[in-house]
């Protein structure tokens, strides 16, 4: 059979999905994946179980770098099948994609992207599915999802929920096509890095089940076996890959305008059902003004409900921190690919009267080089929090051991004295979601709550 030739773009979530959704029921033939974004995750192999008959071997898995030595050397060929270039992750802007198109046509190959390779090939749940999205990294999704579970299970509700894919482990192991987070020994069963820790941890802490992994048809129907209701928590600005029948978008105004940049966002903003505008609190309330136009101009109908919220944000024992120097270690995604220059930890010292220390010259190796993939970040005085190895671990700790301070102030949901040795004390600056009105909670509850019966109800009639 005569088949296009497809090189599939992603980060190691959105690329596998597409493949074992799309691509491979269709008999193209996938020559590799090319990962960006999330260091340490190439050179690895899609297992062939996964991949089916046609890939004994597995699929190959390539740095960014090898793109277009990928496309000659299958354009040189002696066949006259096309080669396509996938763009399958998320986060990136409209300049970038253009910029990615421009290479992939250079050198002689077709690119692909569109919202059909997204929402043509979400999976469909028998029962209700609420799912949680942004317009861009770092808006504040987890915190909504952990609010909708504890509303749906106060209400009598069993939720789960299910985040999208985080690929750091080992994909041979079939233990990681479905993987299933009830308990904290769950994260060392599954060697979980930091950014997986991240999202797991406060759900499990909230005493809710959290499902991951590869195989996300397998996962949905495990998770409908759990559960009466699913909640999608997203990943970066990706779309959900299950139907919902619930769509809830959050929103930033500290970068208002990416919301029209960002593609996948974009989309997001546009199929949302419930619009939150976070963080209002902390923003100029210009850029809320301008933030609330561009939703108005984008949502899918008048119907589209649209609530300000915010992270209300707290620590234990504030006093101790006035008049402090600390290091504020802001959550990894956020003000990396996210482009946020500080989070959670840098508001609380604020608000609780910290100084912050400068660790930007005794920044440890593996840190310079993030903060030279994101340049940005040489204009703040926050560390990442990046995790996606050891080494990248003790970067953090050797740099926390040689940067002047009193304090660590981090804003990570992860217990970081759990995996992280410090000489100096280590504070967490917990946020949850809050309405700026009572009258928008009550409503918005409402919403979600009858939304929820009416498809089950639907559901149960069907």
């Amino acid at each position: 059979m005569k088949c296009d030739k497809v090189i599939v773009l992603g980060a190691g979530g959105r690329d596998f999905f597409i493949f074992l959704r799309y691509l491979k029921p269709l008999f193209y033939r996938v020559i590799g994946f090319v990962v960006t974004q999330i260091p340490g995750i190439e050179d690895r192999i899609f297992p062939a179980k996964l991949a089916g008959p046609f890939y004994p071997e597995g699929i190959p898995i390539y740095p960014i770098d090898k793109l277009e030595e990928l496309i000659i050397k299958e354009r040189e060929k002696e066949d006259t099948r096309k080669v396509l270039v996938v763009l399958a992750y998320s986060d990136v802007s409209d300049t970038e994609i253009s910029l990615i198109e421009n290479r992939v046509k250079s050198a002689g190959a077709e690119f692909v992207f569109g919202d059909f390779l997204y929402v043509g090939t979400m999976l469909r749940s028998v029962g209700p599915v609420v799912a949680v999205t942004s317009v861009r990294t770092g808006c504040g999704k987890s915190a909504v999802s952990r609010y909708i579970a504890r509303c749906l299970k106060d209400s009598g509700f069993s939720p789960v929920i299910v985040r999208h894919p985080m690929p750091y482990g080992d994909l041979v192991d079939e233990r990681n096509y479905v993987q299933r987070f009830a308990k904290y020994g769950d994260l060392d069963v599954f060697k979980c890095t930091f950014e997986e820790r991240e999202e797991y941890e406060p759900i499990i802490k909230a005493g809710f089940v959290v499902y991951a992994g590869v195989d996300y048809n397998k996962i949905l129907r495990v998770a409908e076996d759990e559960s009466d209701v699913i909640i999608w928590d997203g990943g970066n600005n990706d779309l959900p890959f299950f139907k919902p029948d619930l769509w809830i978008t959050v929103t930033d105004p500290h970068r208002v305008g990416d919301e029209l940049k960002y593609p996948h966002g974009l989309w997001n903003l546009e199929n949302a059902d419930i619009v939150l505008m976070n963080k209002t609190g902390s923003a100029d309330p210009y850029d809320v003004e301008l933030l609330l136009e561009n939703i108005e101009k984008n949502k899918k109908s008048a119907k589209v409900l649209v609530y300000k919220t915010d992270m209300e944000i707290t620590v234990e024992s504030p006093e101790f921190l006035k008049d402090k120097h600390v290091i504020a270690i802001e959550d990894g995604p956020t003000v990396t690919h996210g482009g946020m220059p500080y989070g959670a930890a840098v508001l609380a010292a604020k608000k609780y009267g910290a100084e912050l220390a400068d660790p930007r010259p005794y920044l440890d190796e593996p840190l310079i080089k993030v903060f030279n993939k994101y340049p940005h970040l040489w204009n703040t005085k926050i560390l990442p929090l990046i995790g996606y190895s050891a080494r990248e671990v003790r970067a953090i700790e050797r740099t926390i051991k040689v940067t002047p301070a009193d304090a660590v102030l981090y804003s990570s949901p992860i217990d970081l004295n759990r995996v992280i040795k410090s000489m100096i004390p280590m504070i967490q600056a917990k946020y949850e979601l809050v309405f700026n009105y009572e009258l928008d909670e009550k409503l918005f509850k409402t919403h979600v709550l009858d939304k929820t019966n009416e498809i089950i109800k639907k559901y149960n009639t069907d």
